[in-house]
């Protein structure tokens, strides 16, 4: 399995913007597909964005849809979340994810590999 550890997360202002970071290590970064999703303690995990293993298709859920951006650096095995337009409800502990078999899947299922989390807050 891929180890994965994010960062970034913070207090930001609605309205405002933060980038979280995914570094990888252990396993050949290229070959996976990674997600983000987002959580509110004692609740179900809810799927933010996921991009294949080259970077060339994203897909993202509803409620980010236009404000956030993922991406993925290869040659740095580096996956980002860019999230802009941040809404008080924005406010969630954000995981980064890797599924091996390479395929976008806007659901936990398949995702094998998990970080350990950063807390991103809003405020309005």
């Amino acid at each position: 399995q891929v180890q994965l550890e994010e960062s970034g997360g913070g207090l930001a202002q609605a309205g405002g913007s933060l980038r979280l970071s995914c570094t990888a290590s252990g396993r050949p970064f290229s070959t996976y597909a990674l997600g983000w999703f987002r959580q509110v303690p004692g609740k179900e995990r809810e799927f933010v964005a996921a991009s294949t293993p080259s970077g060339e298709t994203t897909v993202y859920g509803e409620s980010v849809k236009g404000r956030f951006t993922i991406s993925k650096d290869n040659r740095t095995s580096t996956l980002y979340l860019q999230m802009n337009s941040l809404k008080r409800e924005d406010t969630r502990v954000y995981y980064c994810a890797a599924d091996p078999r390479g395929i976008i899947v806007e659901a936990e299922i398949g995702f094998e590999s998990w970080g350990q989390g950063t807390q991103v807050a809003v405020s309005s």
